[in-house]
């Protein structure tokens, strides 16, 4: 362990972790083992091995192109792999499509957000809710039981979208909310699930100075409630600022892994990435 800038102990959560590409880690939650996916002559997505330690926020960086978010849509279900696997939670989820990823519990959000603008913001988490009774036509009569569960799920809802800060949003409609807002509702409503791992695309993308510190809160707090965050971003402020440890992408392929003071001072991270933005 080590001091912060309070005095207080941090916990080194990557302790003893190789920084190389493809690294084992020491209680992994997500392993992906030789996942293509080629999109005509491209070759978009080319992982060998990658681990994702458990309880961690792990960055997926690297330039514009990179694959970053195709390996999202693969490893949830979103897109297809041209060869492959992998497994969460010790279970081989690959093949499986979205909401079957979500209901083993890995849940991810968009760079574009997917609110029902034309749903209240508390109907909007209320669908997020997982094993709802009514939902299929014999439990739609047992109305007792869907009620009990509706309450429950309302409850939760609410605790929610006070924790993130819209419980005064809660009647209006999801189409009127900023950008920022939308991030936060989304970020939410993926909680209702109460997955193990959180994976955001492009969590601050578009969002208000304001809203980021808000954003970023949420992110460590999720994590040091014992959830696993895999976030792509590209503020290597907040990159620096709130990551266990980065993966850097670049044309598809794992080229370093590592703490952010490694990454900083990775030559070859330098030249295929943070380098040229340097020169921007």
């Amino acid at each position: 362990m080590s001091s912060d800038e309070t005095g207080e102990k941090v916990v080194d959560r990557m302790s003893g972790t190789e920084t190389v590409p493809g690294s084992t880690k020491a209680d992994p939650i997500l392993v992906v083992d030789g996942v293509r996916r080629s999109f005509g002559g491209l070759t978009a997505v080319d992982v060998e091995h990658l681990e994702v330690q458990r309880g961690t926020i792990t960055a997926l960086i690297g330039p514009n192109g990179a694959g970053k978010s195709t390996l999202f849509n693969l490893l949830t279900g979103f897109d297809r792999v041209d060869r492959g696997t992998w497994s969460f939670q010790g279970q081989r989820i690959s093949g499986k499509r979205g909401h079957q990823v979500a209901r083993a519990g890995m849940v991810r959000t968009f760079q574009l957000t997917k609110a029902l603008t034309r749903l209240t913001v508390l109907d909007n988490m209320l669908l997020g809710a997982k094993g709802q009774a009514g939902e299929r036509m014999a439990g739609a009569f047992a109305r007792p039981l869907w009620q009990r569960q509706e309450r429950a799920n309302t409850e939760r809802a609410l605790e929610l979208l006070e924790r993130f800060k819209l419980i005064a949003k809660r009647d209006d409609m999801a189409g009127s909310l900023s950008g920022g807002q939308r991030k936060l509702l989304e970020m939410a409503r993926a909680l209702m699930t109460d997955p193990d791992m959180i994976m955001l695309d492009e969590p601050m993308a578009g969002v208000n100075p304001a809203l980021v510190q808000s954003l970023l809160g949420h992110i460590t707090s999720l994590r040091d409630e014992g959830k696993t965050v895999l976030f792509v971003e590209h503020d290597m402020d907040v990159i620096m600022g709130i990551s266990d440890w980065i993966v850097v992408l670049a044309q598809g392929q794992i080229i370093a892994e590592g703490r952010p003071s490694d990454i900083r001072s990775n030559q070859q991270v330098i030249d295929a990435y943070l380098g040229s933005r340097e020169e921007d």
